[in-house]
């Protein structure tokens, strides 16, 4: 690692060591990163890449952290943020934005140029590449109804278009999860014409509704498990009793069951634990397997 930190510094690449991981995930837990590299350009990524291999290095791409459950424990693998990818253009109903960038802003962008499609994204609090990846959606629509293609950077190093097929965009997944070695660096979007005022007048109902449904006065890292074909993950856990349940300082939400919420002091396995116990119940009693939709890190 210390040969690693060296070459970067060569490359001019900004990079933070030894911080925590609860100054960078909305569960706002998790133990210390070992170091975190912020590649501003696509070549300088690449040679990022490369030295990590040359190093015999791990690496995962960390982006607002908004749907990740790091464990208690210090990570020592290279964590790549893409917060500088974050360019947006717009051209016609065309939007082409970097993996960077923020899914609030560039909902509120497409607004403004009277572009409907990206409503529901009004409320998401990743970027672009975490949207992609996980095809984050809301209200019945997703990524998948306007990616048009994705920039990435294969696992050969070279950089390539995925069409919107190719992104094999499902409920809450895509072609992204199971080959993790692809980085998304930019997304493009296709999106409508539509009227300004409709278009604010849905995103403020849509996030009036989120706020009024959802405990979005702790922190969290949205909905827990996915909904099984349906039904509704919140209403399973909800009738049987375990709104409030806590493990330390984690609880399952009041507000809407399919949230667990850190109430200001819990860790990790708090959490970890809590989420391992619904699932286990649900099964148990109603015998459905719900899903986990987080992503936990560092737990081997």
């Amino acid at each position: 690692m210390k040969e690693f930190i060296e070459e970067l510094h060569k490359l001019n690449i900004k990079i933070e060591e030894n911080v925590l991981l609860s100054n960078y995930t909305s569960y706002k837990v998790g133990g210390k990163a070992r170091i975190i590299v912020y590649p501003n350009t696509e070549s300088n990524l690449i040679e990022v890449i490369k030295l990590i291999k040359l190093n015999n290095l791990k690496y995962k791409i960390l982006g607002n952290g908004t749907n990740l459950l790091f464990s208690d424990k210090d990570y020592n693998d290279v964590l790549i943020k893409l917060n500088l990818f974050n360019k947006i253009k717009i051209e016609g109903t065309k939007i082409t934005a970097g993996s960077g960038a923020s899914m609030p802003r560039l909902a509120a962008l497409a607004k403004n140029e009277s572009l409907t499609g990206l409503e529901f994204a009004a409320g998401i609090p990743g970027t672009v590449g975490g949207a992609v990846f996980q095809n984050a959606g809301a209200y019945k629509s997703d990524m998948g109804y306007i990616v048009q293609s994705v920039k990435v950077l294969t696992p050969d190093l070279r950089i390539i278009n995925l069409s919107n097929k190719e992104c094999a965009f499902h409920y809450r997944t895509s072609f992204f999860h199971d080959n993790r070695d692809y980085i998304c660096l930019e997304a493009t979007l296709k999106l409508h014409k539509g009227k300004k005022e409709e278009i604010e007048k849905l995103m403020k109902d849509r996030l009036k509704r989120r706020m009024d449904s959802q405990p979005l006065n702790y922190p969290s890292a949205g909905s827990v498990f996915r909904n099984p074909e349906n039904q509704s993950s919140g209403k399973i856990i909800e009738d049987l009793g375990l709104k409030g349940l806590k493990i330390g300082g984690a609880e399952v939400s009041e507000k809407h069951a399919n949230f667990i919420i850190n109430k200001g002091n819990a860790k990790a396995e708090d959490i970890h634990k809590l989420i391992l116990f619904v699932q286990e119940k649900v099964k148990e009693e109603d015998n459905i397997d719900l899903k986990i939709e987080q992503e936990f890190v560092n737990w081997e």
